[in-house]
Protein backbone atom coordinates (compact mmCIF):
# COMPACT_ATOMS: atom_id res chain seq x y z
CA UNK A 1 0.00 0.00 0.00
CA UNK A 2 1.36 3.42 -0.92
CA UNK A 3 1.78 6.42 1.33
CA UNK A 4 -1.44 8.46 1.31
CA UNK A 5 -1.17 12.04 0.10
CA UNK A 6 -3.03 15.01 1.54
CA UNK A 7 -6.29 13.76 -0.02
CA UNK A 8 -5.91 10.25 1.39
CA UNK A 9 -4.82 8.78 -1.95
CA UNK A 10 -1.89 6.37 -2.24
CA UNK A 11 1.32 7.70 -3.72
CA UNK A 12 4.05 6.34 -5.93
CA UNK A 13 7.72 7.25 -5.72
CA UNK A 14 8.21 10.58 -7.55
CA UNK A 15 11.56 9.35 -8.90
CA UNK A 16 10.94 5.79 -10.19
CA UNK A 17 7.15 5.43 -9.93
CA UNK A 18 7.21 2.36 -7.68
CA UNK A 19 4.35 2.17 -5.08
CA UNK A 20 5.63 3.34 -1.71
CA UNK A 21 5.20 1.65 1.65
CA UNK A 22 3.20 3.31 4.42
CA UNK A 23 5.52 5.14 6.81
CA UNK A 24 8.65 4.67 4.68
CA UNK A 25 11.00 7.63 4.39
CA UNK A 26 12.74 6.29 1.27
CA UNK A 27 11.63 4.33 -1.78
CA UNK A 28 12.61 0.65 -1.63
CA UNK A 29 13.20 0.64 -5.39
CA UNK A 30 15.49 3.62 -6.04
CA UNK A 31 16.25 5.04 -2.60
CA UNK A 32 14.69 8.47 -3.25
CA UNK A 33 13.08 10.27 -0.30
CA UNK A 34 9.29 9.76 -0.26
CA UNK A 35 8.40 10.86 3.27
CA UNK A 36 6.32 13.79 4.41
CA UNK A 37 6.45 16.78 2.04
CA UNK A 38 8.86 19.61 2.84
CA UNK A 39 7.65 23.19 2.64
CA UNK A 40 9.02 25.43 -0.09
CA UNK A 41 9.98 24.73 -3.71
CA UNK A 42 11.66 21.40 -4.33
CA UNK A 43 14.25 20.43 -6.91
CA UNK A 44 13.30 17.08 -8.50
CA UNK A 45 15.85 14.29 -8.24
CA UNK A 46 17.40 13.63 -11.68
CA UNK A 47 16.16 10.39 -13.13
CA UNK A 48 18.71 7.60 -13.11
CA UNK A 49 19.91 6.55 -16.58
CA UNK A 50 19.95 2.82 -15.77
CA UNK A 51 18.56 0.13 -13.48
CA UNK A 52 17.28 1.90 -10.33
CA UNK A 53 18.75 -0.73 -8.01
CA UNK A 54 22.19 0.75 -8.75
CA UNK A 55 21.12 4.26 -7.72
CA UNK A 56 19.97 3.56 -4.17
CA UNK A 57 21.15 5.32 -1.03
CA UNK A 58 22.35 2.33 0.98
CA UNK A 59 24.42 -0.77 0.23
CA UNK A 60 25.88 -3.55 2.31
CA UNK A 61 28.46 -6.15 1.26
CA UNK A 62 28.63 -9.34 3.28
CA UNK A 63 31.68 -11.57 3.00
CA UNK A 64 31.60 -15.22 4.06
CA UNK A 65 34.66 -17.45 4.04
CA UNK A 66 33.89 -21.07 3.18
CA UNK A 67 36.90 -23.41 2.84
CA UNK A 68 39.19 -21.71 0.29
CA UNK A 69 36.39 -19.64 -1.23
CA UNK A 70 35.31 -16.10 -0.43
CA UNK A 71 31.65 -15.40 -1.10
CA UNK A 72 30.17 -11.89 -1.29
CA UNK A 73 26.54 -10.80 -1.10
CA UNK A 74 25.51 -7.30 -2.17
CA UNK A 75 22.45 -6.03 -0.31
CA UNK A 76 20.26 -2.95 -0.35
CA UNK A 77 18.17 -1.39 2.40
CA UNK A 78 16.33 -3.94 4.52
CA UNK A 79 18.74 -6.71 3.50
CA UNK A 80 17.33 -7.06 -0.03
CA UNK A 81 19.78 -9.18 -2.04
CA UNK A 82 21.01 -7.39 -5.15
CA UNK A 83 24.01 -9.44 -6.22
CA UNK A 84 26.41 -12.28 -5.44
CA UNK A 85 30.05 -13.03 -6.24
CA UNK A 86 32.34 -15.96 -5.49
CA UNK A 87 36.12 -15.93 -5.70
CA UNK A 88 38.84 -18.48 -5.01
CA UNK A 89 41.95 -16.58 -6.14
CA UNK A 90 42.59 -13.28 -7.89
CA UNK A 91 44.57 -14.06 -11.02
CA UNK A 92 46.01 -11.65 -13.55
CA UNK A 93 43.55 -12.62 -16.29
CA UNK A 94 40.55 -13.14 -14.03
CA UNK A 95 37.40 -10.99 -14.03
CA UNK A 96 35.26 -10.55 -10.94
CA UNK A 97 31.71 -11.46 -11.92
CA UNK A 98 28.60 -10.41 -10.02
CA UNK A 99 25.43 -12.49 -10.42
CA UNK A 100 21.85 -12.11 -9.24
CA UNK A 101 22.24 -14.90 -6.66
CA UNK A 102 24.37 -17.89 -5.67
CA UNK A 103 23.00 -20.03 -8.52
CA UNK A 104 25.29 -17.85 -10.73
CA UNK A 105 22.91 -18.35 -13.66
CA UNK A 106 22.38 -14.67 -14.47
CA UNK A 107 25.31 -12.25 -14.60
CA UNK A 108 24.65 -8.59 -13.71
CA UNK A 109 28.04 -6.95 -14.20
CA UNK A 110 31.74 -7.71 -14.02
CA UNK A 111 34.95 -6.02 -12.98
CA UNK A 112 37.79 -6.62 -15.43
CA UNK A 113 41.33 -5.38 -15.80
CA UNK A 114 41.94 -3.16 -18.80
CA UNK A 115 45.51 -4.38 -19.30
CA UNK A 116 46.58 -7.90 -18.37
CA UNK A 117 50.09 -6.88 -17.35
CA UNK A 118 48.83 -3.98 -15.24
CA UNK A 119 47.86 -6.22 -12.33
CA UNK A 120 46.98 -3.51 -9.80
CA UNK A 121 46.05 -0.74 -12.26
CA UNK A 122 42.74 0.16 -13.89
CA UNK A 123 39.58 -1.96 -13.75
CA UNK A 124 36.49 -1.44 -15.90
CA UNK A 125 32.98 -2.01 -14.54
CA UNK A 126 30.97 -3.57 -17.38
CA UNK A 127 27.22 -4.07 -17.58
CA UNK A 128 26.76 -7.71 -18.64
CA UNK A 129 23.51 -7.17 -20.54
CA UNK A 130 24.73 -4.32 -22.75
CA UNK A 131 28.54 -4.74 -22.54
CA UNK A 132 28.66 -1.00 -21.78
CA UNK A 133 31.34 0.34 -19.45
CA UNK A 134 29.54 2.15 -16.61
CA UNK A 135 32.66 3.30 -14.79
CA UNK A 136 36.28 2.51 -13.98
CA UNK A 137 38.48 2.17 -10.91
CA UNK A 138 42.20 2.92 -10.76
CA UNK A 139 44.31 1.81 -7.84
CA UNK A 140 46.63 4.42 -6.35
CA UNK A 141 49.68 2.16 -6.30
CA UNK A 142 51.90 4.42 -4.19
CA UNK A 143 49.32 5.04 -1.46
CA UNK A 144 48.04 1.48 -1.40
CA UNK A 145 51.51 0.05 -1.25
CA UNK A 146 52.77 2.20 1.64
CA UNK A 147 50.32 3.58 4.17
CA UNK A 148 46.71 3.13 3.11
CA UNK A 149 44.46 1.58 0.47
CA UNK A 150 43.14 4.04 -2.12
CA UNK A 151 41.25 3.89 -5.42
CA UNK A 152 40.25 6.62 -7.89
CA UNK A 153 36.68 6.43 -9.24
CA UNK A 154 36.43 7.20 -12.97
CA UNK A 155 33.51 7.70 -15.32
CA UNK A 156 33.04 5.51 -18.39
CA UNK A 157 35.40 7.77 -20.36
CA UNK A 158 38.23 7.53 -17.84
CA UNK A 159 37.74 10.94 -16.22
CA UNK A 160 38.36 11.05 -12.46
CA UNK A 161 35.14 11.84 -10.58
CA UNK A 162 35.84 10.63 -7.05
CA UNK A 163 38.09 8.73 -4.70
CA UNK A 164 37.87 5.99 -2.06
CA UNK A 165 40.66 5.91 0.50
CA UNK A 166 41.31 4.29 3.84
CA UNK A 167 41.82 6.67 6.74
CA UNK A 168 45.61 7.07 6.98
CA UNK A 169 45.94 6.29 10.68
CA UNK A 170 43.96 3.09 10.41
CA UNK A 171 45.85 2.12 7.27
CA UNK A 172 49.18 2.43 9.04
CA UNK A 173 47.88 0.40 11.98
CA UNK A 174 46.55 -2.32 9.69
CA UNK A 175 49.83 -2.62 7.81
CA UNK A 176 52.52 -2.16 10.45
CA UNK A 177 51.13 -2.74 13.97
CA UNK A 178 51.11 -6.36 15.24
CA UNK A 179 47.54 -7.60 15.05
CA UNK A 180 46.64 -4.59 12.90
CA UNK A 181 44.67 -6.75 10.47
CA UNK A 182 42.00 -6.93 13.17
CA UNK A 183 41.46 -3.15 13.12
CA UNK A 184 38.06 -2.45 11.47
CA UNK A 185 38.49 -0.61 8.20
CA UNK A 186 37.06 2.86 7.56
CA UNK A 187 37.08 4.23 4.02
CA UNK A 188 36.29 7.80 3.02
CA UNK A 189 34.45 8.49 -0.27
CA UNK A 190 35.20 11.88 -1.83
CA UNK A 191 33.68 13.76 -4.77
CA UNK A 192 35.02 17.15 -5.78
CA UNK A 193 37.48 17.01 -2.89
CA UNK A 194 34.64 16.79 -0.36
CA UNK A 195 33.77 13.78 1.78
CA UNK A 196 30.32 12.50 0.77
CA UNK A 197 30.26 9.05 2.37
CA UNK A 198 32.08 6.66 4.66
CA UNK A 199 32.40 2.90 4.26
CA UNK A 200 32.50 1.11 7.60
CA UNK A 201 33.60 -2.46 8.22
CA UNK A 202 32.34 -4.89 10.83
CA UNK A 203 34.20 -8.08 11.68
CA UNK A 204 32.23 -11.32 11.98
CA UNK A 205 33.29 -14.84 12.94
CA UNK A 206 33.42 -16.22 9.39
CA UNK A 207 33.39 -13.03 7.35
CA UNK A 208 33.14 -9.26 7.26
CA UNK A 209 30.46 -6.67 6.52
CA UNK A 210 30.93 -3.32 4.77
CA UNK A 211 28.16 -0.68 4.74
CA UNK A 212 27.89 2.67 2.95
CA UNK A 213 25.31 5.47 2.91
CA UNK A 214 25.20 6.89 -0.64
CA UNK A 215 22.62 9.62 -0.03
CA UNK A 216 25.17 12.42 -0.66
CA UNK A 217 26.61 10.90 -3.83
CA UNK A 218 25.61 12.51 -7.16
CA UNK A 219 22.17 11.19 -8.07
CA UNK A 220 23.25 10.05 -11.54
CA UNK A 221 26.45 8.31 -10.39
CA UNK A 222 26.17 4.57 -11.04
CA UNK A 223 26.80 3.00 -7.63
CA UNK A 224 28.22 -0.16 -9.24
CA UNK A 225 31.53 1.70 -9.59
CA UNK A 226 31.67 2.28 -5.84
CA UNK A 227 30.49 -1.28 -5.11
CA UNK A 228 33.25 -2.55 -7.42
CA UNK A 229 35.85 -0.56 -5.46
CA UNK A 230 34.55 -2.06 -2.21
CA UNK A 231 34.74 -5.57 -3.66
CA UNK A 232 38.25 -5.00 -4.99
CA UNK A 233 39.42 -3.81 -1.61
CA UNK A 234 37.80 -6.79 0.06
CA UNK A 235 39.11 -9.35 -2.44
CA UNK A 236 42.48 -7.99 -3.46
CA UNK A 237 43.81 -5.66 -0.77
CA UNK A 238 42.86 -7.91 2.14
CA UNK A 239 44.20 -11.05 0.42
CA UNK A 240 47.53 -9.32 -0.26
CA UNK A 241 48.14 -8.68 3.44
Amino acid sequence: MGIPDADGMNMNCPNCGKPTVDGAAFCSGCGARVGAPVSGPQTPMPSAPGNPIWYQNFYRIRKKVVAITNQYWIEGAGGTQLGYSKQKLIRIKESIRIFTDDSMSSELFRIQQEQIMDMWGTFAVVDSATEAVVGKIRREALSSGIYKDAYVLLDQYGNAVGRVAERAGRGLARKFVPGGSLVPEQLVVEFGGQQVAEIKQQFKVIGDIWEVDCSRLPARFDRRTLIAAMLLMGMIERDRK
